[in-house]
This record gives structure tokens, C-alpha cells and sequence, in this order.
């Protein structure tokens, strides 16, 4: 770095000490907020979301083929076929935003195509069951119903948009990977493969169950999630036991401990970051809520957009927009608003932003979130004038 590089950079760190408003009370609270925030997401979300993520993508680095992933995902994979895998795919795991990230680097690593990689990413956050469910008991019908559709359409949507927009960036990255034409014979059958991931995938999905407070099938399930977890766990030890050598329990470890040092230390750099500038529910950050209040109300374009950039960037964890979005609307949040923050927030934030670039670089990073936003403003508008 130059010297006037160098000074320049002096400077600018002098100037923001100086200006540093360490006395504001709002300041000092979003401080707080950083730290409380963060100190949630590390007790509730990395040890039952993140760690099995970790695993399971290492696990799909190690052992899924690249020339399986390619069959089914890659470029030259059947349209239907690879958008309908990778929007089901990513619904079934019903994770936040963070969780799907190691998952969505892994496909994405093994030769996924740009867009059904994209389609995964947004449906596994956006496409939960439970929460649709939830969302019309609390927020109405209609409104469940409209996110539903939205989140289906949107995932195969932005994906396919993403892949026609960075075709030939996709076509040379997929064509760079060397891939042969004949695949040393797998040490298990597919059958075996099938049972270990979906293992690993059901103590993902049982052990961040939400709880349904007005009872039901989904209420019962959560009642005995860690007997099923438990119970999970047994049999995946068992899988490891007979069906995988050291050597390959060791590659395994390693390419999971290799996500953990690209994602984790972005995902907690970006919860901080979200906890200081808008809180958490019932609580402000240096973005007082009263503003988000007074400008989400009624369903203007302006309305509209605010929602969806404010649900972009707030952090939600799974089922967390319901009781936020219903507090907004009793504060005078219009319908079209409220649909549009829960179709973009859920399924980004702050933090997902920044592990996202590092894997897709910043101008694919930007066209995802400017699609997202563009298309939850329009589809809230449209939803609220209905």
C-alpha cells in the first residue's frame, strides 16, 4: 500500500474515533443489541443448525460425485428436472437463512449450475412448511396463501433469471472443472448413500423443529424431536461404524472443518452487524423501529420496497417473521408490506450476504439480492392492491 494509500486510511480511522457517539444512549443500547443479538444466534443456532450443516456439506464435497451433481443440476441438466430438485430439495430442509449456506457452498462447489444452486438457496429458508401454515393461522389466509405461491414461484424464478443473466460466467466455471468420463466405482450404493444423507438430513431438520402453540400434527412432533434425533444419531453412528473406513471419516472431517473457517466467522460478523443496526424483536438498534413502523404503513411502491430491504438485511431466525410481521401490522403495517418482508426476509439477511459473495463473488451477490428485493416489493404491491 502507498503511502497516500496508507494516510488516507489513518485518516479515515482517526475520524471515526472521533466522531464515535460512545455517550448516545441509543449508541450504547445497539451496542448491546450487537452483542445480545449475537450471543442468541451462538446459543440457538450453532450447535443444532450450523454444525450438522457443516457436516452435511462436507459430506457432499467428499462423497457425492461431481459428475452425479452435474447430471442433475449442472448446465446441461434437464430444466424441469434440476429446478424441481433443487426447489424440493432446499424446501424440505425448512432452515433459516444462515443453515442453508454450506449446503447451497456445497452443491454449488461439486457443479451445481448457477441456477438451480440459486433456486436451492432461496427455497430451503423460504419454502418451510410449518411456517406457511403458521403464517395464515396468524396473519390470515389469504396471506398464506400468497406466500406459499410466492416462494414456490420465486425460487425457480430468480434461479432461472440468475442463470440466464451470468450464462457464459456459469458455462466457463462448469467447463473449468475437470471432470472424467469414467468414475471410480463408488465404495457404496446409491441405496446406502441415500439412507446416510437422509440420516444426517432428518437430525438437520428434527433437532430445529418450531413448535406450533396451537397444537396439531406439527405440535406433536415437536413434543418428541429429540427422541427422533436421538434417535437418528444412533443410526448414523451405526452408518459410520460399518459403511466408512478412517481415512475416509477423516477426509470428511476435514472438508466440514473447511466450511466452518470460510462461513462461521462471516456469519457471526454479520449477525453483529444486523444485531447493531436493527435489534431484535422488541428491541432497537441504532435504526429506531418506530421509523420502520411509520414507513411500511399502507401499500405504496415506497412501502413496499422499505419491507422488502428492511427484511433483506434483518436477520430472522425460522418462524421468528411470523410474531414480528403480526406486530407490524398491529401497528399499522399494510397486508401488501408484510407479504413482501416475509417472501425477502426470510430468506436473506445480512450475514447470508456476506457468506454468499464470498462463494458467488459481489456482482452475482448484488443481482441476487436486488432480485429478491425487486420482486418481493412488486408482488406486495400487487398482492395489496387486491
Amino acid at each position: 500500500m502507498s503511502d497516500k494509500k496508507l494516510f488516507i486510511v489513518f485518516l479515515l480511522v482517526f475520524l471515526f474515533f472521533w466522531f464515535l457517539p460512545v455517550d448516545s444512549q441509543r449508541f450504547q443500547n445497539a451496542i448491546i443489541e450487537a452483542f445480545a443479538l449475537t450471543k442468541w444466534y451462538a446459543r440457538e443456532h450453532v450447535i443444532l443448525c450450523l454444525i450438522p450443516a457443516f457436516f452435511i456439506a462436507g459430506a457432499i464435497s467428499v462423497f457425492v460425485s461431481q459428475n452425479s451433481v452435474l447430471r442433475y443440476l449442472g448446465a446441461k441438466a434437464n430444466r424441469v428436472l434440476a429446478y424441481g430438485v433443487a426447489s424440493v430439495s432446499g424446501s424440505i430442509l425448512a432452515v433459516c437463512s444462515c443453515t442453508v449456506l454450506p449446503l447451497f457452498a456445497g452443491i454449488y462447489k461439486r457443479g451445481a449450475g448457477l441456477g438451480p444452486a440459486i433456486s436451492f438457496l432461496y427455497s430451503g429458508p423460504a419454502i418451510n412448511v410449518l411456517a406457511i401454515i403458521l403464517t395464515a393461522r396468524v396473519l390470515g389466509l389469504e396471506i398464506g396463501v400468497a406466500r406459499a405461491i410466492g416462494a414456490v414461484l420465486f425460487s425457480i424464478i430468480i434461479g432461472i433469471l440468475m442463470a440466464v443473466i451470468f450464462r457464459k460466467e456459469d458455462i466457463k466455471r462448469l467447463a473449468d472443472m475437470e471432470i472424467s468420463g469414467d468414475e471410480i466405482e463408488p465404495p457404496r450404493n446409491l441405496t446406502q448413500n441415500i439412507i446416510y444423507f437422509g440420516t444426517m438430513v432428518g437430525i438437520l431438520v428434527f433437532l430445529n423443529w418450531g413448535k406450533d402453540e396451537e397444537g396439531g400434527f406439527f405440535s406433536t412432533i415437536y413434543s418428541i424431536k429429540w427422541y427422533i434425533s436421538g434417535l437418528l444419531g444412533i443410526v448414523l453412528v451405526f452408518i459410520l461404524k460399518r459403511w466408512f473406513s478412517k481415512d475416509e471419516l477423516i477426509s470428511w472431517s476435514v472438508s466440514s472443518w473447511e466450511y466452518a473457517k470460510m462461513i462461521f466467522p462471516l456469519l457471526l460478523s454479520g449477525v453483529f452487524a444486523a444485531g447493531f443496526l436493527l435489534g431484535r424483536p422488541g428491541h432497537d438498534g441504532i435504526i429506531p423501529s418506530n421509523w420502520i413502523e411509520y414507513l411500511v404503513g399502507g401499500n405504496s411502491l415506497f412501502a413496499n420496497f422499505f419491507s422488502s430491504v428492511v427484511g433483506a438485511f434483518m436477520y430472522f431466525a425460522t418462524l421468528t417473521e411470523i410474531p414480528i410481521v403480526q406486530g407490524l401490522i398491529g401497528a399499522g403495517m399494510g397486508k401488501g408490506p408484510a407479504l413482501a418482508l416475509l417472501l425477502a426476509g426470510p430468506s436473506l439477511s445480512l450475514p447470508s450476504m456476506l457468506v454468499i459473495s464470498q462463494e458467488l463473488g459481489v456482482k452475482k451477490t448484488v443481482v441476487y439480492v436486488f432480485l429478491v428485493v425487486i420482486m418481493s416489493t412488486l408482488t406486495g404491491y400487487i398482492f395489496g392492491l387486491f
